[in-house]
């Protein structure tokens, strides 16, 4: 269980913890994989992130079509005017000297208004703004969808890395435990003379290089858990195991080029490309559209007013007409632009054809490795079954003289060493499984409920496996009686 859902208000915690321990104390319960993928849908920041952006996308298609509809403005001032000097004209016919001035008054208001409307009747730059807009919104889904998929891929990445590490951890302790024991041995052996110091030392050897396996082993479980806290954030104190009896099959359908098909037709990267494309190619169309004309109807109303003297009533005009401009040189800048966006458009089709290829090899490589994962895996187990007889001989042998120390090291380590690879063999093959669904472009959450089915509802917590105790891999810590003197 999330350690998110004990969080609670202080004043409830008294009450809470009461309660709990007069009735019952509630188990706590692993989260699977569809909960952690759920919660990473809601909390992940970078697919919230490309959310928002799409949602700025979708936004800008409604600022390129604002230029097709009506514009309407109004503007207006009030001043004060005050005139220090006035000038004055002198007219014939009047007495030389009699100036005709208009106003005594060097101190007035004047208030003026405009209202405008326009409207486009033909502007095809604006127009194929527009439609640029609606393609960049169609990249921007696929684009949405990817950051999607890479997130599904990333979640249960990095959930079946922290039961890798946890199962490859639980090895490394049983190999410690083991080769501690058989180093145990060794010392009293050589204490009553019945083997050399180079044993011993062979034995702490090992015993050392174990321990090292261990403490890395466990700092990649911690590792692992705090990757998956950063893809979520959310902290989990434990998450369900991977059944043995999972099934470990080709997938379906059993074609790599139907999953290349799939890939052709589903990939988003391969989709956002070929979307690219129509986005470039819209810009080399706006950048033509430059050279022709715009036409567009405009109305407009004036009005002012003064309280200068000898100055009565306003003036007010209104106007309702035809406005038309033809660019005929503009430096250059329309040939240029169209040089640019014809650039950018093969560009773009080299990028799809990039992406397209590279989808088709991964999608190519994963198949593979999906086909081989299925035989290693089995490959992997009967490893474990023969190395397992391989030490039983070799501790035979060693009980009757004929193998030494270092020769039950060796098969000890190659047990745990099988047992490990086993475990990475099951995980890869799951990943590699989900990753070749995600290049087809064919990883949702129903692909993840679907692996979750195979969840078997044990829990691996984050606390580190105790170093003594009993295990499933106990029967192989015995390492058998060592060789009399005469035998």
């Amino acid at each position: 269980m999330r350690l998110a859902h004990w969080a609670v208000n202080a004043p409830l915690r008294p009450l809470l913890l009461a309660v709990i321990t007069a009735s019952f104390v509630l188990p706590a319960q692993a989260a699977d994989l569809i909960t952690i993928t759920r919660d990473a849908l809601d909390n992940n920041a970078e697919l919230a992130s490309a959310r928002s952006e799409y949602l700025g996308v979708e936004a800008g298609r409604d600022i390129a079509r604002s230029g097709l509809l009506p514009q309407i403005n109004a503007s207006g001032t009030v001043a004060h005017n005050q005139q220090y000097e006035s000038q004055g004209s002198t007219q014939a016919g009047v007495g030389a000297g009699q100036n005709n001035v208009r106003s005594d008054d060097d101190r007035y208001n004047t208030v003026s208004l405009s209202l405008e409307a326009t409207q486009a009747l033909y502007d095809e730059v604006t127009r194929r703004e527009v439609t640029r807009s609606e393609r960049q919104i169609d990249q921007q889904v696929y684009l949405l969808a990817a950051t999607e998929q890479q997130l599904l891929i990333d979640t249960a990445s990095a959930y079946f890395d922290i039961l890798r590490a946890h199962e490859v951890l639980e090895a490394r302790f049983a190999q410690e435990r083991a080769i501690g024991r058989q180093l145990e041995q060794a010392g009293e052996q050589f204490e009553v003379g019945l083997i050399a110091i180079t044993e011993v030392e062979e034995a702490r050897a090992t015993f050392d290089q174990s321990r090292a396996d261990r403490i890395a082993a466990e700092s990649n479980l911690q590792v692992a858990f705090e990757a998956l806290e950063q893809l979520t954030g959310q902290r989990y104190a434990s998450i369900e195991a991977l059944g043995d009896s999972m099934p470990i099959a080709l997938p379906e359908p059993s074609s790599r080029d139907y999953w290349v098909e799939q890939a052709l037709e589903l990939n988003p990267q391969v989709l956002a490309q070929q979307a690219g494309i129509e986005v470039s190619r819209s810009s080399v169309e706006i950048a033509r559209a430059g050279r022709l004309p715009t036409l567009q109807a405009f109305g407009n109303y004036q009005y002012g007013d003064s309280d200068i003297d000898n100055t009565t009533g306003n003036d007010s005009s209104s106007q309702v007409g035809l406005s038309a401009n033809l660019p005929i040189y503009t430096g250059g800048i329309t040939s240029a632009s169209i040089r640019q966006g014809t650039y950018q458009l093969e560009s773009s089709q080299y990028d799809f054809e990039s992406q397209r290829r590279l989808s088709i090899q991964q999608v190519r490589s994963l198949y593979t490795q999906v086909s081989n994962d299925v035989e290693t895996v089995e490959a992997r187990e009967q490893a474990i079954v023969s190395n397992q007889s391989a030490l039983e001989a070799t501790r035979a042998g060693y009980e009757v003289g004929t193998r030494n120390i270092v020769d039950v090291l060796n098969a000890e380590q190659n047990l745990y060493n099988a047992i490990a690879n086993y475990a990475e063999a099951r995980y890869d093959y799951v990943v590699n499984l989900l990753s070749l669904r995600q290049q087809a472009g064919r990883l949702d959450v129903d692909a993840i409920e679907e692996v979750n089915a195979w969840l078997t509802g044990d829990e691996v917590n984050f606390t580190l496996p105790e170093s003594g105790g009993n295990d499933r891999y106990e029967p192989a810590l015995n390492i058998g009686a060592p060789p009399q003197p005469g035998t």
